[in-house]
Formats: structure tokens, sequence, C-alpha cells
């Protein structure tokens, strides 16, 4: 029985877990380069335990310490007994007999007596660590906690504190230098005590050389190597990130899927553009890459190299920021997939105003209508806010939780249609992770024969060894269909570059990339979010407290990096197109809706469903007399003089701003004056729009500013009379607008032409 419970003292002696100190969290490249390491709870630089010794420390400490390491289990006895006779003889602990395996124990229990029933206790507790881990186990236990002097503790640290490279780069001399410091560490120390160290490294290397673990040449060559004078600082690659790691995963060594000199490279381009945009007070910048068929981060940097002042340590990465317009593709693929709009649809880009809500384009012009994929390459404004009106707000926010965007999370009502343009926030991280998936749908479709993986859209991951997991097959769409993606794909692929890119399709070199910028209200955000077939990049510019800057924009400061940061990478083939999801259909050219027997027509590749859409609403009959020059009618002209010609005409609004930007575009001709009343709309509100409620603003000088009531006319010099409330206000001729100041209340505003043709829009006046 005494046996028994000796036996079974024995047995469960020894920890489970060995060492109870807290570890650095420590993150590393996929290739296993160190990134960064954040300090242990204790102020101690102490490395969780790496997979393997390198050789030369393993010979170097081996021969120092315990040259029987493979021969003994736990405890070396001639060791002991020739420890215990010299320190015997000089009345005091003088040598120490213990091994690597004792060592470790020690280690293991510090703070404990140094006597010898300690010791004895410790011997039990070595055998039994022999018995559970192997030699190689202990060897990295010992390398992972042997201390190094000062807060360094463990091989890895002291390699880099000391001599600023990795363990396994370590020359010999460097290893025999780390190999004597934990004998004394409180001694002997990089910068102090320079010939006690030499002279033990040096005895060491002799030893070395003795025993033909070296020859004759690296032994001399290493005695001429010098000590380390003052420790390095670790490296910090991707400082930003290391702070999401200890997050989730603290003390822990973390394998990232970061491409060592990929990030290297990154950081540098924004280092580069940090200097130029420091110089209009633009100090922030985070820049993410992720790999569209992995989902994995490739590099990751969560700031600039900006001051402490300047919010350096912000991960901007993580960050809710205004969104810009980065969310138009997903509005425009998303009506691409209901068959609500084809690409080359015209959309109305005119004055708005919807329930008190004014949008404007960035450079406050109008198109009168523009092509739905020119709308997104240009980035307007108002067709956006019209065809998210049209969609339906709810709808499309609905949606966009599929994404997982998640600071958009208020309700659809909160953000109104604002929504499109930036009146919500996300992250560089959530939005770069939505792009990836949306071209990695794409990609995939082909691969797996046209099918979807049931787990496409997913977040992002940064650790290497986490497997990705698409889930399954299915013929079912995840959001939106292949064909709508890459539909907005080859929109977005349309983007003016930045200047310096502006005629890189003439070249073979150059890169085809989708992409998108955004800046939101008063620049204080600046986006850039490109995709190719391989990977999606991510740019974020402006100011971590929220500081708008002049000219800060999505074009002029964001997507400079973002080519940038392609640059770094090989270019890759543009994306397949998806065949089975996209289908030839006849258009009119001029409008961009279904052909019809009276528009020339053009074949274009839409989404499937998008052979449901409207037919064309804008090409019509006039009836002409022979000189094309009148309408005419049968009330003034026999049926054999009337020719029957197809007419493009836009509604007089759309009109007005439209003709100014196509040369081409041709008025319907007027009634010839003989024929009877004309009936086409002739003109029609600007501003304000019909029941609208409009605010009395005043000025810096506390006065009453006028309203400007405008309308467009499809014959401009044609006079135009204003009426409000049945009182006559003035007459107009060319250019048709007025200013008035409006009593509080509601008002009915008439205008009349020379012709007769009537316009009336009511509108309610309220104060500030």
């Amino acid at each position: 029985m005494l046996f028994l419970v000796v036996l079974l003292w024995y047995a469960l002696c020894l920890p489970i877990k060995l060492f109870k100190t807290p570890y650095s969290t420590v993150i590393t490249s996929a290739e296993g380069v160190l990134l960064g390491a954040k300090i242990a709870e204790d102020g101690q630089w102490r490395f969780p335990a790496n997979d393997s010794v390198p050789y030369k420390f393993k010979t170097c400490i081996l021969e120092f310490e315990d040259a029987h390491f493979y021969q003994h289990w736990g405890f070396n006895p001639v060791s002991i007994l020739k420890a215990l006779q010299v320190n015997i003889k000089k009345g005091k602990i003088v040598r120490g007999g213990s091994t690597l395996t004792q060592q470790v124990i020690r280690l293991s229990r510090k703070g404990q007596q140094r006597t010898y029933f300690e010791k004895l206790y410790e011997l039990i507790l070595a055998t039994r660590l022999e018995f559970s881990k192997s030699k190689q186990n202990i060897l990295q236990l010992y390398a992972a906690h042997a201390p190094f002097g000062g807060n360094v503790v463990g091989l890895e640290v002291a390699s880099w504190r000391y001599f600023g490279v990795q363990p396994h780069q370590l020359s010999w001399a460097e290893s025999a230098t780390l190999a004597v410091l934990p004998n004394a560490p409180s001694l002997i120390y990089p910068g102090k005590n320079q010939q006690k160290l030499i002279k033990k490294r040096n005895h060491l290397l002799h030893k070395l050389l003795q025993q033909h673990l070296i020859d004759s040449l690296t032994y001399h060559l290493a005695l001429q190597e010098k000590l380390p004078q003052k420790p390095f600082a670790l490296p910090q690659i991707a400082p930003h990130l290391l702070q999401k790691v200890v997050k989730n995963h603290k003390g822990e060594r973390v394998q990232t899927t970061i491409l060592y000199e990929t990030q290297k490279s990154v950081n540098q381009i924004v280092k580069q553009h940090y200097q130029l945009l420091q110089q209009n007070g633009v100090h922030n910048m985070a820049v993410l890459v992720l790999d569209v068929n992995t989902k994995k981060v490739l590099a990751y940097v969560g700031n600039t190299p900006t001051s402490k002042e300047n919010q350096k340590d912000v991960n901007i990465i993580e960050a809710p920021r205004s969104t810009g317009s980065v969310l138009k593709p997903l509005l425009y693929m998303a009506m691409l997939d209901k068959g609500e709009l084809l690409p080359n649809t015209l959309v109305a880009d005119i004055p708005t105003n919807i329930s008190d809500y004014h949008p404007q384009n960035f450079n406050l012009k109008y198109t009168g209508a523009i092509q739905a994929k020119k709308a997104l390459a240009k980035s307007l404004n108002v067709p956006a806010v019209r065809m998210l009106q049209e969609y339906g707000l709810q709808r499309f926010y609905d949606e966009l939780g599929a994404f997982h965007l998640k600071h958009i999370n208020k309700g659809a009502n909160h953000y109104g249609l604002s929504l499109i343009l930036g009146g919500a926030e996300s992250n560089l991280w959530d939005l770069c992770s939505a792009y990836a998936n949306l071209a990695g749908t794409v990609t995939h479709f082909k691969s797996t024969q046209s099918k979807y993986y049931t787990e496409e859209f997913q977040q992002g991951s940064y650790l290497k060894n986490k497997p990705l997991q698409l889930g399954i097959q299915s013929l079912e769409k995840n959001i939106f269909d292949a064909g709508s993606i890459y539909l907005g794909l080859e929109a977005m692929k349309e983007v003016n570059r930045p200047e310096v890119d502006q005629a890189w399709k003439f070249y073979d070199s150059s890169q085809e990339i989708a992409w998108k910028t955004g800046t939101s209200f008063g620049n204080r955000d600046a986006w850039a979010i490109g995709v190719t077939q391989n990977i999606v990049v991510g740019v974020w510019v402006g100011n971590a407290d929220g500081e708008g800057r002049p000219n800060l924009t999505g074009v002029g400061s964001a997507a400079p990096v973002l080519f940038d940061v392609f640059n770094v990478f090989p270019k890759s083939n543009w994306f397949t197109k998806p065949l089975d999801e996209l289908d030839e259909v006849a258009i009119c050219k001029k409008s961009g809706y279904l052909a019809t027997q009276l528009c020339k027509t053009t074949t274009v590749l839409v989404p499937i469903v998008g052979k449901r859409f409207k037919s064309c609403p804008y090409h019509h009959l006039v009836h002409l007399d022979v000189s094309e020059k009148y309408q005419v009618n049968a009330s003034c002209e026999t049926l054999d003089n009337i020719k029957n010609v197809s007419w493009f005409t836009l509604p007089p609004l759309q009109e007005w701003y439209y003709k100014k930007h196509n040369a081409n575009y041709k008025e319907i001709p007027p009634l010839r004056s003989d024929c009877g009343m004309e009936t086409t709309l002739k003109m029609a509100f600007i501003y304000p729009k019909k029941n609208s409620t409009i605010s009395l603003v005043k000025n810096e000088n506390e006065q009453i500013n006028p309203l400007v009531f405008k309308i467009a006319h499809t014959q401009p010099e044609t006079k135009v009379y204003w009426y409000i409330d049945d009182t006559y206000l003035q007459t107009t001729v060319t250019f048709h607008e007025i200013a008035i100041f409006p009593k509080l209340g509601k008002h009915t505003i008439t205008v009349v032409d020379a012709l007769g043709n009537e316009q009336q829009c009511r509108i309610t006046i309220k104060g500030e």
C-alpha cells in the first residue's frame, strides 16, 4: 500500500501546467517571421515556447550546461558528487550539478529557497519530467524560460533584443554568448562586465573546437565578433494587428496570414503618402489587403507612423467611419439582381427634393439623364438617391445585413436615403470583407461549374491555421447572382483613375481593377476599395479625430495609395464572365431600356431576370410634315403628307440638362402654327418641388434670404409669366428664375408661357 501511495504521488507530483507565468503576445507572419509582440503582464519579455531549438544554440547550451543531456534520466550523479565536493571544500555553493531538466524544474518553481531538500525535490520532479516529455520538449521549455538578464526571458526574445535577428540566424559566437548568460544573468549582462562575458563566451567556443563541433576557421572568426552593447527594439511590423490579436489571443503565439515582405512594402507606401498628406493636416491612414479566394489577410496597416497627439495608436481598420459612396455598387448590383435596372438604362440626374432632403452631386452639376453604369463610375449622388428611393430603403437596408456590416444597425428610418451617400458608418475590415465576398462569388462560380458556396459571405481572417469553411455547393445564390456582381465590377472598372493613371487602358501591363472611392460630408473621410480576381485592397485616409480637411477626397487622397498597393502584387487576370447567369438582350442604344420597334438597337449581356425589364418609354412616334421641321396632325395636313418618325424625347426637366451635355440630342419639332393646340409638356419646375415644405433661412445679418424659384423650358426664349396665389409677379425670358420673399403658410406658384402652357406648384413656407 505504501508503495502504491508513493507511486501515485510520484505520478501526480508534476503539475499539468509546468509554467504558470504570463507570456507575451506574439504574432508572426505566414512564413514564421516575427511581426511584433506585446510585453507580458508581469513586465517580462517572455515568448511562448517555440516548436524547435536552433542547432547552434542547442549545441552550445548542451556543451556548457549538460554534456550528457541525452544519456541521463533527469539528473547526473557524477555532476552532483563533483559539485558537492567543491561546495563542501569551499564552504559555500560555488558550483551546481544540475542538469538542464533540473533547471527547467527550478525555473518553473521560482521563488523557492535554494536548500538541499529543495534540490532533492527538484531532482524527483526532473525524473518525472523526463517520463512526461521528450528531450526535445525539455530543451524547448528551457530555451523559452531561461533568464537572459533584465526583463529578457527565453532564447527567442534574447536573440531579438541582443542581436536583432531570429534565433536560427544566430552565429556561433552569438549562440555561445546567449548560452552562457542564463548561468549568471544578473552579473553578466550585455553592455556591462564585458570582460567576464567575453571570457566565458570564448571558453565555450574553445570547448566546441576541442569537441570538433566547430572547425578552426569558424573558431577564430567567432573570437573576432563583438559583444552586444545595448538591446535592440523588437520588430513592430504590424502593431495594430497585434492590438487586435491581444483581444482574443492574449499571451499566445499566433501565426498570422500576413505576407512579411508585402507587409513591409505596404508600410513603406503608407509612410511615403503620409509624409505628403500631413502637409495638408491629414495624419491618419489605414490599408487592408485580403485574399479573395481564402478570405485571408495579406497586409494590415492600421495607421500611419504619426505622433501620439495625432492618435497613431488608434486602429483605424476597426474604427467606424462615414461610408461616403462605397455602398453605391451594392445598390447597383441589387437592382440588377432583381431585374429593376440594366447597365445602360438612363437614370435621372436632375435637381431633386424628397421630403425636404436635397441631395447634390459632388460637382454641384447635373446631366439630366445618364446611363446607370456611368452614374456609378462617376459616383453621382442624385441618381444613387433616386435609385434607392425606387428600389426601397427598407429593402436595401435588410439586404445589407447579409454583408455583416455590424455598424449599420440603427434601422432604415434612422439613416433615410442618405444611407447611400455616407449617412451610415462602417469600418475598413467589414467593407473589405464584403467586397472580397462579392469577388469570391464570381471567382468561385467558375471553379464550381456555375454553383455557389452556401457560406461564401463571411468575415476575413488573420489566423493561418484556421481553415476556410465555405460550406457546400448550391445552385441557390447567397445575396446577388454572379451575373449581377460581374456587371457591377465591370462598371467599377470604368471609374476614372487618378491623374497619374489616366492612360492605364493603353498599356498592356496595366492591371484591370474594379474600384470605388468615397468622400464623406465635410471631407472627413476618404475611401478607396479595389477588387481583382485575387485580392481586395481597402484604403481609408483622414484624421482619427474626425477633422475634415480641404482637398481630402477618395480620388485625390486614397486612390493613389490604392494603386501603389496593387503594384506590389503580380498582375491578375480579369474575372471570367459567368455566362450561365447572363443572357443577351436587345436594348435601345439611346435609352438602355429593352428595345421596341421604334428605336435603334444593340445587344448586351444582362442578368437573366433583366429580360423582364421595362421597354423603352422615351421613343415614340411623332407626326411631321414633309420637311420634318414641324409637327402636324390631321387637322392641318393630309395623311399622305404626314411622316411618322420615331423620336427620342426626355421629360422637360431631364431634357433641359441633358441637351447641355449631348450635342446630338434633337428637340422635338414645334407644332405648325395652323395645326391644333399642342399637348406636349413644355416646362417643369426645377425648384421647388411640388407639395414640398420650405424653411426660411436667415443670413449672417439676421435677414431673411429670398427663395429662388426656377423652371426648365424646352424653348428657353419663350416668355414665361409668374404668379403666386393668382397675383402676378414678373415675366422671364431665357433664364426662367425669380427671387421672392413669400409669407409663411401655403402658396400656389403658377407659371404660364406665351403659348398658353401652364404649370402649378403648391408649397408650404415655414420659419427656421
